[in-house]
């Protein structure tokens, strides 16, 4: 005979189990994400991104291979300034060029790890960098001078480029893929 008390289960009820309700289930595999090959054209994106990381070290060592330039640049803006002041606005702008530097290339090899592994925030975080990118491109173009206008050039292709590739069909369908729930 069973008992009506709603809390108690059928085990309980018969008196052959605990008082305790029994715990859910699970399965013991763990849960994987779908396996589905990455197309040429995310890998591509990604080999760009490596790409855009090593630029950025090229990018830092014609910031410090072209030191005097820029001290020249900085004595004709301000002709105020002292020659140790020069140097010192020089020794700075190069420390914060690196910096800047170093941070870009960290940024680019993880958008290129989470971009390879079908990660649709970085995706979308991958095109923000870009649209900054090509805006910035488009800036120093106006601005630039002789080998900061070509390593521009080479930046803007190369930012529209990944940008492409990132949301071709075949990509989204990745990144699609590699985010959704599994079961």
């Amino acid at each position: 005979m069973a008992h009506s008390d709603p809390h108690m289960d059928d085990t309980t009820a018969s008196g052959a189990g605990s008082s305790m309700p029994v715990a859910p289930q699970y399965r013991a595999e763990p849960v994987t994400a779908a396996s589905v090959d990455r197309p040429s054209s995310v890998t591509r994106a990604v080999q760009l991104m490596y790409v855009g990381a090593a630029l950025s070290v090229v990018g830092i060592i014609v910031a410090w291979a072209t030191r005097s330039q820029l001290s020249d640049q900085l004595a004709a803006a301000s002709p105020t300034l002292s020659p140790d002041d020069v140097e010192s606005a020089t020794t700075i702008s190069l420390a914060f060029a690196t910096v800047v530097g170093l941070v870009g290339v960290g940024l680019w090899l993880w958008m290129a790890a989470a971009n390879g592994a079908g990660k649709s925030w970085a995706r979308v975080l991958a095109t923000v960098f870009g649209g900054l990118g090509v805006l910035s491109s488009v800036y120093s173009l106006t601005t630039g001078t002789g080998i900061t206008i070509a390593m521009q050039v080479v930046s803007l292709v190369l930012a529209v480029t990944i940008l492409v590739l990132l949301w071709r069909p075949a990509s989204s369908e990745y990144f699609r893929a590699r985010s959704a729930p599994q079961v």
